[in-house]
């Protein structure tokens, strides 16, 4: 119940009489005589608000208050006491009590206490419940995969996680760089505060300098205001740049400043901003490769690389092919409202063999693809692109131009004639696409 109060007090008779003014008020009440039985109860029912006696058997109530917020955070806490001290008070208050009262003194004032309380409780209960959905969609559970390679690869970012420094990201395109940021960061102290997630290449430097940092009105043509930057906006929190790689030497500067100072002067300005973010960063080049060489600032490289995490390809790993053909498998079966679909034991061998140039973006296309294209709850091997069977039949027996139409077709009317989303689902480019329809005389 929602409405659930738990009362810890070993004098039975003061303990039973709250118990029953406050049951009047419409609340459920449990009773408790010590410290060890209250977080019994408190961890098996639904309490939103304790009130402890300090005096108790086996510990003080006001220290009390400390393991209450521990086992649940958004529990309030009213300490009662017959004999109160200031020194007390301020350590209850310290230690996350909602209020510290005498008793006797304010047996006028308990019940509207009690309802400020829990109402506090309820607010901070719907919140903790909205964070912990958050953090488990973006957690390291959302990370599939039980091989070795993968493991190793959660296991150095969960301890990483707690702390505050800068992260590398290392891989290959498509083996989920930006999953594990976001993991890092929802599992940090930091994950109540902005994720920012921006892609270096895909700005031009001028560009993404005034994405990263901001600009004053008048800084250059159109500027007609000022505008803040990704760092601001990720304030308290993290930013995650990815494609690392591909920015200019003159911004490596600027972010140098940012790693070092906390501080960075936006386009137009003449004032420093300060700004206290968590910076992580990925790239599928080889950094100290390219810092070596000139390409890349070397002092910028060792700032970026003190915790440094290589995440395997999915030709590295294998064994986890299967768990995520089914799990992306699912995801689009339930999108497309379909039932699960079934995977034969030639389709799996044929992912299995495959190479993934993609990695796991390959794989999660390759499956969106299929169920688009699957006429019933199967899938067999004849669905997946042709590069996949090459070697397994016998190509001679079939028209190559028919099957390459047909599948053409199927995604084209999946798309409902949107054609950027078709090139999409095909993995092609949308002039490559639009060759084809003319060659095949579609739409």
């Amino acid at each position: 119940m929602q409405n659930t109060i738990l009362i810890i007090d070993d004098e039975k008779k003061l303990s039973g009489l709250l118990a029953r003014i406050i049951g009047l008020e419409g609340y459920n009440v449990l009773e408790a005589a010590t410290g060890k039985e209250g977080l019994k109860v408190l961890i098996q029912e639904d309490v939103l608000l304790v009130i402890s006696d300090v005096k108790l058997p086996d510990v003080n109530g006001v220290d009390l208050v400390t393991a209450i917020k521990e086992k649940k955070p958004y529990v309030e806490v009213i300490n009662l006491t017959a004999y109160g001290t200031i020194a007390d008070g301020v350590k209850a208050i310290k230690n996350g009590a909602f209020n510290y009262i005498i008793k006797g003194d304010d047996n006028d004032k308990i019940i509207p206490l009690i309802s400020q309380a829990m109402e506090k409780a309820a607010l901070q209960l719907r919140v903790f419940e909205l964070e912990k959905k958050v953090t488990n969609k973006y957690s390291f559970a959302r990370i599939i995969g039980t091989s070795k390679p993968i493991l190793e690869a959660v296991s150095l970012a969960r301890k990483v996680a707690a702390t505050d420094t800068t992260v590398l990201l290392l891989g290959e395109t498509g083996t989920g760089k930006e999953v594990f940021a976001s993991a890092i960061h929802y599992e940090s102290q930091r994950r109540l505060m902005p994720f920012v997630a921006v892609n270096c290449s895909s700005f031009s430097a001028e560009l993404l300098e005034s994405e990263l940092f901001g600009y004053k009105a008048g800084a250059f043509t159109g500027a007609l205001k000022d505008k803040k930057g990704l760092f601001e906006e990720a304030q308290h929190g993290t930013i995650f740049l990815d494609e690392i790689g591909e920015m200019s030497h003159e911004l490596q500067a600027k972010l140098l400043r940012v790693l070092e100072n906390k501080t960075f002067i936006k386009v137009g300005d003449t004032q420093t901003t300060k700004v206290n973010i968590r910076i992580l960063a990925a790239t599928n080049r080889d950094l100290q490769q390219e810092a070596e060489a000139g390409h890349f600032r070397l002092d910028l490289y060792y700032r970026l690389s003190v915790f440094s995490i290589s995440l395997p390809s999915l030709n590295d790993r294998k064994g986890d092919v299967e768990l995520l053909a089914n799990y992306y498998l699912k995801e689009f079966t339930a999108k497309a409202g379909r039932r699960m679909a079934k995977l034969t034991p030639e389709f799996l061998n044929l992912l299995n063999r495959h190479h993934w140039k993609g990695n796991i973006r390959e794989l999660k296309n390759v499956i969106e693809r299929v169920v688009i294209l699957a006429d019933d709850d199967t899938l067999d091997a004849d669905l997946l692109p042709l590069e996949f069977r090459q070697g397994s039949v016998d190509h001679s027996a079939l028209d190559l131009a028919t099957i390459e139409r047909q599948h053409i077709q199927k995604v084209l009317i999946h798309a409902q004639g949107n054609k950027t989303e078709t090139a999409r689902l095909l993995g092609i480019g949308l002039t490559t696409l639009y060759r084809k329809l003319d060659e095949y005389k579609l739409g």
